[in-house]
């Protein structure tokens, strides 16, 4: 239920969530505030004891850490999170089976193994971040002679490849493989230094089986000059990748990734439900979805769990949730430290309160596949994936995964970009106005004048667009396009 000024998001909420500031005095659901309160922030209903639940969805978001007046301000000063460590889960069941009924297209490059790509672009991946120079001035220069031909010859900076250990190491090279995988590059120069721990032996290990035509190496140490002998390379690759052309592709074929950053009080309310509706769409479709972000889930891993279709994916999706928080641990960290500052400037109080918000992007559909980082969708419907909040490390991983599009919601606003299209989604129509350079789409209007089910068609088609590569994204307007790799070891 919601008024002009705020909503009930549960019959059972003892909270409400306001949809513009709100003054001192106002009456709000038969509630008179106490205090003003800000734009995506709570208001207590009822008079809450020290020590009860907040609730929010439906779910406790926290506990009272002082007696809470009905009308009053409910938000970090009076509440504490209810997380702790790792726990104990049962799997129950709640499956909901989305029919594949839709048969929606888009147009695509289909690449020689069958899979498709919705760009036809030239990406030079650097094994190791000493020849990010390098890379840079072969991207510059190769724009130069053959920009036009393909829809962009872009590289990828980042500081690894050389000096790490383990896990730490083989995470760089899982991402760098997905890479050089992702069907968006038409083709791949692979760049190597020559000394580094990923060099192109090692590499080519964790990389396995490629087509020759479309991957190629370069050891800049063993060049007399690097740039001119990149120029042949890139040129070859040009030429092979003119001989795609767009046709006509199943939704079945597609990959989206579900990403929140720079949430607020309304991202749960707007623009996640919006990502969870078109995650069903794509189910629908026979299409394949991805949710990451695994601390982001904390305080709503229940809900995620009973939705797993099988016992053995409930079991990966324990690991998956416990592993993480064994990893806040080991480095001393509290496990319930999340929201930014930015988060609770724009009304998320505590992580359950987030990832309660965080997880709707997944829509209602079942859980079929649950992957480790850097490991490649392949269930139809969705998977969960092995990641951290961090949002670029979050979308470069699901990048690597395959995901051809990240749908990324945000109240706060951020001008992150993938290497691949990232749809920015703003929760609230101030955001959507004052950062239109940034933002694509406005489902602040699903609390002004539109409703879900028209809504999310209309928005279904926006992202047909993209992936026809009819319409461009902000961050490729823009030209932001990073990667980051999740870092989890010493430098040595």
């Amino acid at each position: 239920m919601n008024t002009n000024n705020a909503i009930k998001i549960n019959d059972n909420d003892n909270v409400v969530v306001a949809l513009r500031n709100i003054t001192a005095g106002e009456e709000i659901y038969g509630v008179k505030a106490v205090e003003n309160i800000d734009r995506g922030h709570k208001m207590a209903l009822v008079d809450v004891k020290e020590g009860e639940n907040i609730i929010k969805y439906g779910y406790p978001i926290g506990h009272a850490t002082t007696e809470i007046k009905a009308g009053q301000w409910v938000h970090t000063h009076n509440i504490k999170t209810n997380l702790s460590s790792t726990l104990e889960y049962t799997y129950n069941p709640k499956l909901k089976d989305i029919p594949v009924t839709r048969k929606d297209t888009f147009m695509g490059y289909v690449r020689k193994n069958g899979e498709v790509g919705i760009r036809n672009e030239i990406w030079v991946v650097n094994t190791v971040g000493c020849v990010n120079g390098v890379s840079n001035a072969i991207v510059t220069e190769a724009n130069k002679r053959f920009g036009g031909r393909v829809d962009g010859i872009y590289n990828f900076v980042h500081p690894y490849g050389c000096s790490q250990l383990g896990e730490d190491h083989e995470n760089t090279q899982k991402l760098l493989a997905g890479m050089v995988r992702h069907p968006n590059a038409a083709g791949v120069l692979v760049l190597s230094l020559g000394c580094e721990n990923n060099n192109l032996n090692e590499f080519k290990k964790v990389l396995g089986d490629y087509d020759e035509d479309r991957v190629k190496f370069l050891t800049v140490q063993e060049s007399d000059d690097e740039i001119e002998d990149a120029m042949t390379i890139i040129g070859g690759l040009v030429e092979y990748a003119e001989q795609f052309k767009q046709e006509e592709c199943p939704v079945s074929k597609l990959v989206i990734g579900l990403k929140c950053g720079g949430s607020d009080g309304l991202s749960g309310i707007t623009a996640n439900p919006l990502i969870g509706r078109i995650s069903d769409i794509m189910v629908a479709n026979g299409g394949k979805t991805v949710l990451s972000e695994v601390p982001e889930m904390f305080g709503a891993e229940t809900m995620l769990m009973d939705r797993c279709k099988t016992p053995e994916l409930f079991e990966k999706t324990v690991h998956l949730i416990n592993d993480f928080k064994e990893y806040f641990i080991s480095h001393g960290e509290p496990v319930g430290e999340n929201p930014s500052p930015g988060n609770k400037k724009g009304g998320i109080t505590t992580l359950e309160d987030k990832s309660l918000g965080c997880t709707q992007k997944g829509g209602t559909s079942n859980v079929m596949g649950v992957l480790k980082y850097g490991e490649k969708v392949t269930a139809d419907g969705l998977s969960l994936l092995q990641g951290p909040g961090n949002d670029i490390v979050a979308i470069s991983g699901m990048m690597a995964s395959g995901c051809h599009i990240i749908l990324f919601s945000t109240g706060r606003g951020t001008p992150v970009g993938s290497p691949v299209p990232t749809v920015k989604i703003a929760t609230n129509s101030a955001l959507a106005n004052k950062k239109s350079n940034w933002i694509d789409w406005n489902a602040g209007r699903l609390v002004e004048d539109k409703q879900m089910d028209e809504y999310a068609e209309e928005f279904f088609k926006y992202i047909l667009d993209v992936a026809s590569d009819k319409v461009k994204t902000k961050n490729e307007v823009n030209g932001y396009r990073e990667i980051a790799i999740f870092k989890n070891g010493v430098t040595l």
